[in-house]
């Protein structure tokens, strides 16, 4: 995705506003152009990271994940994991017993609740077993290695600065 277009947009905006204002305000407009684009694309870039992170949660056990590839951002969605065949466990089983189980309460959107549901129902789960594979994924996700740790172990040459 390139940020480009919309930072041209509020350049145009900002220019359009100065000028109403007189010759001095445009020329200080002038100045300031340059230095308030690599904040315009920072903040465009969290906005996009928040609404990816907003996205996952309506996904969850799949998600979405913004990367950043010098100034390029793409979207990535992954997939929930396929669901099991509904013998190859009971229905309540629960997940590799680690020790005692505990209890969490969990406050959320309604209309996410009833997609939680509707999924399990699916899937032929309970909803907290559902919810306990959901998070165990979501655990998995975050504690495998990143590409660039991988990428890493396996060679010895490694890059590191800025280019233009």
């Amino acid at each position: 995705m390139e940020l480009e277009p919309y930072v041209e947009e509020i350049r145009r905006h900002f220019e359009v506003a100065a000028e109403s204002a007189g010759e001095e305000a445009r020329v200080h407009a002038e100045r300031l152009i340059a230095p308030l684009d690599a904040a315009l694309r920072l903040a465009l870039q969290h906005a996009l990271a928040d609404a990816a992170d907003e996205i996952t949660c309506e996904l969850a056990p799949g998600a979405v994940e913004l990367r950043v590839r010098g100034r390029e951002l793409a979207f990535v969605v992954i997939a929930p994991p396929a669901a099991e065949p509904v013998d190859a466990e009971p229905v309540d089983a629960p997940l590799e017993d680690e020790g005692g189980m505990a209890r969490i309460n969990v406050r959320m959107p309604e209309h996410l609740k009833a997609r939680i549901e509707q999924s399990a129902r699916a899937q032929q789960v309970s909803v907290n077993t559902w919810l306990v594979r959901a998070a165990s994924v979501a655990v998995e996700r975050n504690a495998a290695p990143t590409r660039s740790e991988r990428r890493g172990a396996r060679g010895t040459q490694q890059y590191r600065g800025w280019t233009r």
